[in-house]
């Protein structure tokens, strides 16, 4: 098996508000990589379902890429709504792996979708820490988590950071349109 590559994905359908989360590419020709391929798709099947439990089962993996294996069937879970699901696979994730920020990016995307607003910045904040692929995403997730906790400066600073590091994605950019900037 090739080393793995980090990819992101929006899930913005599963979690309502634009949320995103990230999966982990597998490299190849096996079941993991066909996984990989439908969570980077938002192709959350029967088949592609299916493409990641056989390869859990069955594929010989490297810790990393059964920790990534993980991630990309909590995306499709979370695509699918099966929130509980999902976060059981990024804690299994975090288990093999705990310095990979994808797992808790994603596992924050859940408590962002769960109303957990407190588990979602914790957890974004880890990944951030630690690292993501696309911190943008992250760095949105955790503004949209701060700000349903009242907490606008955070969230405004968070939306700017997003726009910052991805100024052509619009989410972060229609999110700062809300806000009014005052000086005292």
């Amino acid at each position: 098996m090739r080393p793995l590559r980090l990819a992101t994905l929006s899930v913005a359908m599963a979690l309502g508000a634009g949320a995103a989360g990230a999966s982990v590419t597998v490299l190849g020709n096996g079941l993991a990589s066909a996984c990989w391929q439908a969570a980077v798709r938002e192709r959350a099947d029967l088949e592609a379902m299916q493409a990641c439990d056989l390869s859990l089962q069955n594929e010989t993996l490297s810790r990393h890429d059964l920790a990534g294996t993980h991630i990309n069937r909590g995306v499709l879970e979370m695509v699918q709504g099966k929130y509980e699901a999902a976060r059981s696979d990024f804690d299994r994730a975090i288990g093999l792996e705990p310095n990979l920020g994808e797992a808790w990016a994603d596992r924050g995307a859940v408590n962002l979708g769960e109303s957990r607003y407190q588990d979602a910045v914790a957890d974004l904040t880890k990944a951030l820490s630690l690292g993501t692929e696309a911190p943008e995403k992250a760095y949105f997730n955790r503004a949209l988590a701060y700000e349903a906790m009242d907490d606008e400066k955070s969230a405004y600073f968070d939306f700017l950071q997003a726009e910052t590091l991805a100024p052509n994605w619009p989410l972060p950019k229609k999110e700062l349109l809300r806000f009014t900037v005052t000086r005292r």
